[in-house]
């Protein structure tokens, strides 16, 4: 069912190509569409594992604010393209998109190529307490679209708009709200998801946890200062690094699955990833000298280096997601521009560029440990090199810091090429996280 029956009289996109102000309308628009990049905010859950994100666009020179209605279009028209292809279904399984959305944006016909049980549409107390706006509104929700009530110190007393809303945003340091809001549900009402739209550390994220509240984390959010021990390494990290160095040194595939034979769980691990849908292999790899003998060493230290993001048993699942989706997000964007041989490289190099905070261990400590090739290295600790521009590019997509546009333009890359890049990453991580890596039961 097309949304054109809501659409107001008088709105950004109707009767396009009338009134003297359509035509910088529409060319705002197809700039916006055009020229934007594509941020997002990740979703923790209390095991701080990622279960959904907050999707932006940003257009490039511009405020976050300017054009929104344009904005928006382009973010549901690219998050349809890449996650929703038609034919396919949503690309993401279970996890959840937030999109923050301006009255206009519900009228668009952009919403109709989105998954309505997998959208939530974010929005303030005055818009979704306009009555003018009930009609649509309860048209999505019927739909399946969920709403989060953002802004606001209290639920509204309207029972038909309390069963609209199903995410309210809360304040991490605003206990009273929250304990409110869980007696209202105790009390019947509809229960809702509380979520905080920004901490600034673990210990406020423990609270929000505490109180069963999801937090948004940004692109700055960082473990605790890392330790400077050389020795701080665990012993499956250690392993790890050893058969990476083996394989460095092309030491015979006997003598490496030897040394894997030390650590069934590793082996375990390691050929649940090779056999998993990321990587894509026609049949089953039951050994390591099974995979060796299909693909070659290098897949292997590949494989290796994403087991040693994953081996620290005290780094949080949102990290090693993060550094799964950077190593495959700079992968994506060197693919055409890098023989396909550097594509493991690029891999390593993006994922390694948060090597520290996976291993709680100092970067320099890392390298004295494993030796990487002088572009890796250069991409690592300062940026440049080979593949330093690609992994500056992800962080600061990652960052939202306004330098993506000149960035990806240096590397001659177009902002379209950048989000389905980003996209594609996390459709990969969804079989490449450390779930797919975990133990076996």
């Amino acid at each position: 069912m097309r949304f054109d029956f809501f659409r107001r009289a008088g709105s950004s996109d109707a009767g396009a190509g009338e009134g003297p102000g359509a035509d910088a309308a529409s060319r705002a628009a197809a700039d916006a569409g055009s020229n934007g990049h594509l941020a997002y905010d990740m979703l923790l859950d209390a095991q701080r594992r990622v279960i959904g994100y907050r999707m932006a666009w940003r257009a490039a020179g511009e405020a976050p604010s300017a054009h929104a209605g344009a904005g928006v279009k382009a973010l549901m028209d690219t998050l349809a393209a890449h996650l929703s292809p038609e034919g396919t279904g949503w690309l993401l399984g279970a996890q959840v998109v937030f999109v923050d959305v301006t009255v206009d944006a519900l009228f668009q016909s952009e919403l109709q190529s989105l998954p309505p049980q997998n959208v939530v549409l974010c929005m303030g107390a005055d818009e979704l307490m306009d009555a003018d706006m009930r009609s649509i509104l309860l048209f999505l929700r019927e739909q399946g679209f969920g709403f989060m009530l953002c802004g606001a110190r209290t639920l509204p007393d309207d029972t038909e708009l309390r069963a609209i809303i199903t995410h309210v945003e809360v304040a991490a340091s605003d206990a009273a709200i929250v304990a409110r809001l869980a007696n209202e549900t105790q009390l019947g009402h509809p229960a809702v998801e509380l979520i905080a739209p920004r901490v600034e550390n673990w210990t406020q994220f423990d609270i929000c946890a505490s109180r069963r509240v999801n937090v948004f984390v940004d692109g700055a959010f960082r473990n605790p200062p890392v330790k400077e021990a050389e020795d701080a390494l665990q012993p499956e990290s250690l392993l790890i690094v050893k058969l990476m160095q083996m394989i460095q040194r092309n030491e015979d595939v006997r003598a490496i699955e030897s040394a894997l034979k030390h650590d069934a769980a590793l082996t375990y691990r390691l050929l649940r990833y090779i056999n998993s849908p990321s990587v894509g292999m026609a049949v089953e790899i039951h050994s390591l000298r099974h995979a060796v003998a299909m693909l070659g060493y290098s897949p292997l230290y590949r494989w290796l280096s994403l087991l040693l993001a994953t081996s620290n048993k005290a780094s949080s699942p949102f990290m090693m997601k993060k550094a799964i989706l950077r190593g495959r997000f700079v992968e994506l964007m060197g693919q055409g521009m890098l023989p396909p041989s550097e594509a493991d490289n690029l891999f390593v190099a993006g994922m390694f560029s948060l090597l520290d905070q996976l291993l709680g261990v100092s970067m320099e400590g890392v390298l004295r440990k494993v030796q990487l090739t002088e572009s890796v290295q250069q991409a690592i600790l300062s940026r440049t090199g080979l593949y330093g521009p690609f992994v500056a590019l992800a962080e600061s997509c990652e960052m939202d810091d306004g330098r993506a546009p000149r960035l990806s333009e240096a590397l001659f890359l177009s902002a379209s090429q950048v989000n389905a890049a980003q996209l594609a990453a996390l459709v990969w991580s969804l079989d490449a996280g450390p779930a797919a890596a975990g133990p076996p039961a």
